[in-house]
């Protein structure tokens, strides 16, 4: 009975631990006392593509402090394609993988989070009901307005199939 009690322990300290978010040490949060969060403005999103392999393709979201302050930023946005010439949303939006933080990008400093996209034609077409993708609709994190990353590839109308999945929000360097 004290072995199952002690498992059951252990397991709701692992489960607990994986939902918690890593507070920022004393000089980070320190830095970031009455900075204010980034705002859609203030970062410039684009897509970087880095490889290819076994149906899936690899990148990276960079969003770049374009504003003459610093602002704390960090976690999850939005990301999902988008298509139709109009911005409608194809298919289901990203996944999001990992654990978020909480960071202070500087002018000029950059964030990223890794893309993983299935192909759409690894498919049934009538499963996927495939459509052609003008790019990303991208919401930097606590944004509610999006921005546009052209990007052209095809994606599947069943919202059941997810293609897209990113990573939190890191800062670079």
């Amino acid at each position: 009975m004290k072995t199952l009690l002690r498992l059951l322990a252990a397991t709701a300290l692992l489960v607990a631990g994986s939902f918690l978010v890593p507070s920022p040490g004393p000089a980070t949060a320190a830095a970031a006392v009455g900075v204010p969060g980034c705002r859609n403005a203030d970062l410039h999103a684009r897509y970087r593509a880095t490889d290819n392999g076994a149906g899936h393709r690899y990148g990276k979201i960079v969003l770049t402090n374009v504003s003459t302050h610093s602002c704390r930023t960090g976690g999850f946005g939005g990301l999902s394609y988008v298509g139709g010439g109009d911005g409608t949303q194809i298919g289901a939006p990203a996944t999001r993988e990992g654990t978020a933080t909480s960071f202070v990008l500087a002018p000029g400093q950059r964030a990223v989070s890794r893309v993983d996209e299935v192909v759409a034609d690894l498919y049934d077409a009538a499963t996927c009901r495939p459509r052609a993708v003008d790019g990303f609709r991208v919401y930097v994190p606590n944004a509610t307005r999006s921005q546009f990353i052209a990007h052209r590839t095809r994606g599947c109308l069943n919202p059941a199939v997810h293609l897209i999945s990113h990573t939190a929000y890191r800062k670079v360097g």
